[in-house]
């Protein structure tokens, strides 16, 4: 009896044992491929960072920091500029600026070096108001004195809860004429673009037209701030989502003004909405004086505000031409 209790517990130890061993040699087999996934990480990781290099960008550790920090912080000014946010994403649109669009700025020099300044622009893009970024991109990286623009936005934008948050955190600020003033006696530059959603849904067979400008209000806000206008022209946005039409009927259910159709987009998905990359120039003309022109009174003469905002239009109309002819081919 004692020797068979003897055997059981000896093969009690055995399988005991037995197990151990296998549990041991699990973990060993789990270390190894640990090791082996770390290893590939790692040559992974250092084949992005140098792609990243190559192109301008921090390396793959410093961005995986600044999107922990994608919530942002609370230092923003009383229009919602979220510096700290804004210097997380500068690298994505300093590619765009110099590699994938290679902006060229002409005359960027002419833009005032300090106090307010109202840039009034065409515009174009179709899906994103890109041609509102890299303005304000060629301003920090191109001007003398690195100044940041605050850009005017569609009401539009607001009434979409992600861009309403990108564009407010990266210094967007609601189009109205209260804003642009408040803006303008801080001193800041204030960038307009007078042609509105016009201007976003250009078909393409239209590029580089200039649509109809608003009513006025810029030249009246100019008038009675005293700020100059500098009119500026861009060229390369109108290539980047050719626009062939509009899809109303989902764009009236979306709460959208339009619904684009472009060669790739809605068609491709995700992915349609690539940019192509089209070559840009942006062009800054010399600065127009209405306080020296006229008194701050005459802001509420219709026909003067009309004539002026003809004049600015035809302006920034004759820039346009000079640039598209100076920029050349629209990919090369």
């Amino acid at each position: 009896m004692r020797q068979a209790k003897r055997r059981v517990r000896a093969a009690e130890a055995a399988r005991a044992v037995d197990k151990f061993q296998a549990e041991l040699a699990s973990l060993d087999q789990a270390l190894e491929e640990a090791i082996r996934g770390s290893d590939a990480a790692r040559a992974t990781s250092g084949v992005v960072d140098r792609w990243l290099v190559r192109l301008g960008l921090p390396d793959l550790a410093t961005l995986l920091d600044r999107f922990e920090r994608i919530r942002g912080s609370e230092r923003v000014d009383e229009f919602g500029l979220d510096l700290e946010f804004e210097e997380m994403v500068e690298p994505l649109f300093v590619f765009l600026y110099r590699y994938w669009w290679r902006v060229e700025a002409h005359g960027i020099e002419k833009v005032p070096a300090a106090g307010p300044a109202l840039l009034v622009a065409n515009h174009s893009g179709t899906m994103f108001p890109y041609d509102g970024t890299m303005l304000k991109m060629a301003l920090r990286l191109d001007h003398p004195a690195a100044r940041e623009l605050r850009p005017l936005v569609d009401d539009f934008v607001f009434h979409a809860p992600f861009l309403a948050s990108l564009m407010t955190r990266v210094g967007g600020v609601r189009a109205c004429p209260e804003n642009a003033e408040r803006l303008l006696r801080r001193g800041e530059l204030v960038g307009v673009f007078l042609e509105g959603v016009r201007g976003m849904k250009k078909r393409f067979r239209k590029r580089h037209q200039l649509q109809r400008f608003g009513r006025g209000g810029l030249v009246t806000l100019a008038l009675r701030t005293g700020a100059p206008i500098v009119p500026t022209a861009i060229v390369g946005a109108e290539e980047i989502h050719p626009l062939l039409g509009t899809w109303q009927w989902l764009a009236k259910r979306l709460g959208l003004p339009y619904f684009p159709l472009t060669p790739t987009f809605p068609w491709l998905g995700l992915l349609g909405l690539l940019p192509l990359p089209s070559k840009w120039a942006i062009r800054f003309g010399d600065p127009i004086q209405l306080a020296g022109r006229y008194s701050a009174g005459e802001a509420s003469d219709p026909v003067l505000v009309d004539a002026l905002t003809e004049e600015l239009r035809e302006t920034i109309r004759t820039m346009l031409d000079v640039t598209l002819r100076e920029r050349g081919p629209a990919f090369f």
